[in-house]
């Protein structure tokens, strides 16, 4: 089935105020890394931490994603640019922010909050881990329907056509009607891409989400959940980036396949099977529930 895109990303305008659904995307993954923190919390799986300081280690994760996507994405994807002009990097109402960035913004986060609450780091990164993919699903959807992030063209009799962003769409100039009339006839099918965003938010937000959290649910050896996450991750980015476009300033960047996407994924790989292997030998962090704290199940 090919579906035209015609959402609007606005969801309503109040003179010089919009509100964009990808902003209520990130608003949505806060709140759900919020709710199963506290979840996590009260089951006692982050030992000598209340909801008080679980406050303060979001708010800091949540400064980390902003300003390292940002800078990730600045540092990755548009380097040259920034160059040529740095004060673009605070240009964020354009766009441009890196998954990989915004790990390293949470990671720097973790390890400042770690310090001043004397816990292993990689106890509260294995905690974190699980409250992550659902905040990636909602990107990805929220990437979906600014139109932005598609795939490549697809001849599978299925895919997704984006009117206003696909450059060879535009170009031909319909108005309206003239566009729901190509749609109808099938001319516009040549131009269906695969989805590629619905399918990072379907492995990337569902898929992890329920491993993780299925896997984080009993005690697991230090390293062994960030492990799962940037090991999962890594592959589900790596595979999908095969049927999304590159980003049009760097292109594919050897083999006529390889991406920065790609490119960036292979550490998070590496990682995760170097923090599972470790995990093997590393002691269990066992749950203890918060003083004054009503124990709380960790279904969801």
């Amino acid at each position: 089935m090919i579906y035209l895109h015609q959402i609007d990303p606005i969801i309503f305008s109040l003179g010089p105020l919009k509100l964009h659904w990808y902003g209520l995307m990130y608003l949505l993954g806060f709140l759900a890394s919020w709710w199963l923190g506290r979840l996590r919390i009260g089951a006692g799986r982050l030992p000598g931490v209340d909801a008080n300081g679980f406050s303060d280690l979001l708010f800091y994760s949540m400064l980390g994603v902003v300003l390292g996507g940002r800078f990730g994405y600045v540092l990755f994807y548009g380097f040259e640019a920034f160059v040529q002009n740095p004060l673009s990097i605070f240009k964020v109402w354009e766009g441009g922010m890196s998954f990989h960035g915004g790990l390293l913004g949470v990671m720097a986060a973790a390890w400042w909050w770690t310090r001043r609450h004397r816990t292993h780091f990689f106890d509260t990164m294995d905690f974190v881990a699980p409250l992550v993919p659902l905040g990636l699903g909602f990107g990805r959807l929220g990437n979906f329907v600014g139109a932005e992030l598609w795939g490549k063209y697809t001849q599978a009799g299925w895919g997704v056509i984006f009117p206003t962003t696909d450059p060879n769409i535009v170009k031909l100039g319909l108005d309206a009607q003239q566009l729901q009339a190509q749609y109808a006839s099938g001319a516009l099918n040549q131009f269906a891409r695969h989805p590629s965003q619905l399918y990072q938010s379907f492995l990337e937000g569902l898929v992890m989400f329920c491993v993780l959290w299925w896997f984080s649910r009993k005690p697991r050896p230090r390293y062994a959940v960030s492990g799962l996450f940037a090991l999962l991750y890594g592959i589900f980015r790596f595979v999908v980036e095969f049927v999304r476009v590159p980003d049009e300033q760097l292109k594919y960047l050897a083999f006529g396949w390889l991406t920065m996407g790609q490119v960036l994924s292979v550490p998070l790989i590496a990682l995760g099977l170097y923090l599972l292997w470790r995990s093997r030998r590393s002691p269990t962090l066992q749950p203890v529930i918060p003083a004054g704290t009503k124990p709380a199940k960790e279904s969801a």
